[in-house]
């Protein structure tokens, strides 16, 4: 996710007729960063590093309050926000601490950070956006909504969006901070806007999955989900995938603007609350069941599944043909991306809600007691 006026990390997701089930062009974040919230503007979650096959605990940082944020990875640095209102900036080989920023009073919840031509761009729960010299860790501006903001940034062309909980899809200048538009849903902005060809898309609190347009914000389109949605979409060519806290998984058809398939398992009735990656053909997320499952993208039919100790509300990472996922059972797992069969695990101490990063070999995850932990 880069502004327009710097070099891109990686292209636009502006090709279209790619096969529907298969991430498209650009959709991968690069082996050496995990700039932003999935990763890439598509939000597949997935990485082109591939860490080794049996990690190891290169460090541990203590953010001092719970971590809910999930890392981005820049230029050898981790810059991941904490319960207490830090963002920290921390060399990805050592962990010293490079610099903190204080938000002041207010405490950073889910938002994870976006690193874009050299400012970090992360909300708060107080609702104030800010945007962070990459390098120094100074304010370069803030920007404030009238509610808490748990939405993850998406820098794209020269705007931010960003989600809060006063119902708006906000698009902000990166370079100034001065509001472009907004625009009013009838919920919670909970979801990170997925971006293809223009457009922003967010999976709503409302039962609404809107299509934005980046220009002017003006709504292209809507469709109706039937169910509240706390998840950030997957977006790839004209499918889009996400899971609702009506127990279900959808797929839907961009083109037609209609739901193609739900899943629902007829057993395990529990809300999704992890964002899903989008991997071979493969819909992989975890549950409040404490299953993380593999759907088939065309279909919404399982083709795996796996049982973990406890929820799992931690959207999952695929790098290297595995998955790379937290739990509240206190646990990352490390599975097959093509079977789900279990190749790893590692008791954090404390559960996790957060998502890993991925890059440069290493897997970045913070946990519940405030530990961020980075594997090797």
């Amino acid at each position: 996710m880069r502004l327009g006026l710097v070099r891109l990390a990686w292209p636009l997701l502006l090709t279209a007729g790619l096969a529907a089930q298969q991430p498209a062009a650009g959709s991968i974040s690069p082996a050496d960063e995990w700039r932003s919230f999935r990763g890439s503007f598509a939000q597949t979650g997935l990485s082109a590093s591939t860490p080794p096959a049996t990690l190891k605990l290169l460090w541990s940082y203590n953010a001092g309050d719970t971590v809910e944020s999930s890392a981005a990875v820049a230029d050898g640095v981790v810059y991941v926000g904490g319960g207490d209102g830090d963002l920290a900036a921390l060399d990805l080989a050592s962990g010293a601490v490079k610099w903190k920023y204080k938000t002041g009073d207010n405490l950073i919840g889910e938002s994870s950070p976006a690193v874009v031509g050299g400012t970090v761009y992360i909300g708060d729960l107080g609702g104030t956006l800010h945007a962070v010299d990459a390098a120094t860790g100074k304010a370069v501006w803030t920007f404030r909504t009238e509610s808490e903001i748990k939405s993850s940034p998406t820098v794209v062309s020269d705007l931010v969006l960003i989600g809060s909980y006063d119902g708006h899809l906000y698009g902000v200048e990166a370079k100034t901070g001065k509001q472009r538009w907004k625009v009013l849903t009838n919920g919670q902005v909970h979801a990170t806007p997925a971006v293809y060809d223009g457009l922003a898309f967010i999976a709503g609190c409302d039962a609404v999955f809107r299509a934005i347009r980046i220009a002017d914000g003006r709504e292209m389109y809507q469709i109706s989900s039937g169910a509240y949605t706390g998840a950030s979409p997957v977006v790839t060519g004209d499918r889009a995938y996400f899971g609702t806290f009506e127990n279900e998984v959808l797929g839907l058809d961009l083109k037609s603007r209609k739901i193609i398939w739900h899943f629902s398992d007829p057993d395990r009735q529990f809300p999704y609350y992890s964002s899903a990656a989008l991997f071979e053909g493969k819909v992989i997320l975890g549950g409040r069941d404490k299953m993380i499952r593999a759907l088939d993208a065309a279909t919404g039919k399982p083709v795996w599944t796996f049982t973990a100790r406890a929820r799992v509300d931690s959207s999952p990472v695929v790098a290297g043909g595995r998955v790379y996922i937290g739990s509240s059972d206190n646990r990352l797992y490390v599975l097959d991306a093509a079977s789900g069969r279990k190749l790893w695990e590692f008791d954090t101490g404390a559960a996790v809600t957060s998502s890993p990063a991925v890059a440069a070999g290493r897997v970045v995850i913070g946990t519940q007691d405030g530990t961020v932990l980075v594997f090797g």
